[in-house]
């Protein structure tokens, strides 16, 4: 299967910050974003409207937003989950909004503090507010296979929501392995079937690496049909509502183990010195497999970097 680097998300500036407890500053966002841009990664999750004495390291998010110039924006989705948090986001020039809730009720309440069936009565209100500004609405549903609370969830439950009439209007799926449990076998079967019944929209996977699978599961994702998968630069972040839910999959582990068209060692190589440097800002270490193989690697391997000892 030829891969191409749009089929890949990065998410570092929310879901990769929120567990860190460190603010980033805003202009160091904007340029964050930028640099991925300039590596050809296309499509960013760039912050939330959560509450900021919540998740604190979401606090400057509208100030990013307002940062960015509006070609920009169309390629930079910002975390929601009710209208007026939407209406905030488009106060601050975003146009590319997640919508997100649980399919599981107990993380729900915990996550946003609300009923199942009030989150998609909020997404249908979202969708309309978003259509009348011009923007674009995409689901991000948390808990898709195991919830830290409810343990398994039923795939027939997550295609009920995802089949709900109150969908109509958003442009993908965002199907969430939030603490990291499922298994290659299960994301297949659950994004094929909601790639089944959504014909209209994408379906995507977004992967958690808590029990090593993030790559497996993001590679089992693609082969059934996925529009995209989710990373992070070196693996950060983690859900601060759901207990024992660790990093993202990392993003330079995906595009190791994928090399889709133009990633090379030397664009590997640029994306490790980004990496680094990002982390090193919020004090946090570099959890990727493939950073980590490439620091130890003895020999003539091109895809380590140059300072690796060799």
């Amino acid at each position: 299967m030829m891969l191409s680097i749009d089929r890949f998300r990065d998410v570092t500036l929310r879901d990769g910050l929120q567990l860190t407890g460190k603010l980033l500053e805003a202009d160091r966002k904007v340029r964050l974003i930028r640099e991925l841009f300039a590596l050809g990664i296309t499509e960013l999750e760039i912050g939330s409207m959560a509450r900021p004495d919540l998740v604190p390291p979401m606090a400057n998010t509208a100030e990013v937003v307002a940062g960015l110039t509006a070609e920009e924006r169309e390629h930079c989705w910002v975390w929601v989950a009710t209208p007026r948090q939407l209406v905030r986001a488009a106060d601050a020039g975003a146009t590319r909004f997640q919508f997100c809730f649980s399919a599981s009720e107990a993380h729900n309440q915990a996550n946003v503090n609300r009923s199942v069936d009030a989150s998609l009565d909020g997404l249908a209100e979202a969708v309309t507010l978003a259509e009348k500004l011009g923007g674009k609405v995409q689901l991000a549903l948390a808990t898709s296979f195991t919830c830290p609370f409810e343990g398994a969830i039923d795939p027939d439950r997550v295609l009920a929501i995802a089949t709900d009439r109150r969908l109509a209007g958003i442009t993908d799926l965002v199907l969430a392995d939030t603490v990291g449990q499922a298994v290659p076998g299960q994301v297949s079967g659950l994004v094929g079937a909601a790639r089944d019944e959504l014909a209209a929209i994408g379906t995507a996977f977004h992967g958690h690496d808590t029990w090593g699978l993030g790559v497996a599961n993001s590679l089992a994702a693609l082969d059934a049909g996925a529009s995209f998968v989710d990373g992070t630069l070196g693996a950060l972040g983690g859900c601060p509502f759901a207990p024992g839910a660790s990093g993202n999959t990392s993003l330079e582990d995906l595009l190791f183990a994928t090399r889709p068209e133009g990633v090379t060692p030397a664009f590997f190589h640029r994306l490790v010195e980004l990496s680094d440097d990002v982390l090193a800002q919020v004090g946090e270490p570099n959890r990727s497999r493939a950073v980590e193989g490439a620091r130890v690697t003895v020999g003539p391997f091109p895809w380590a970097p140059p300072r690796a000892g060799r």
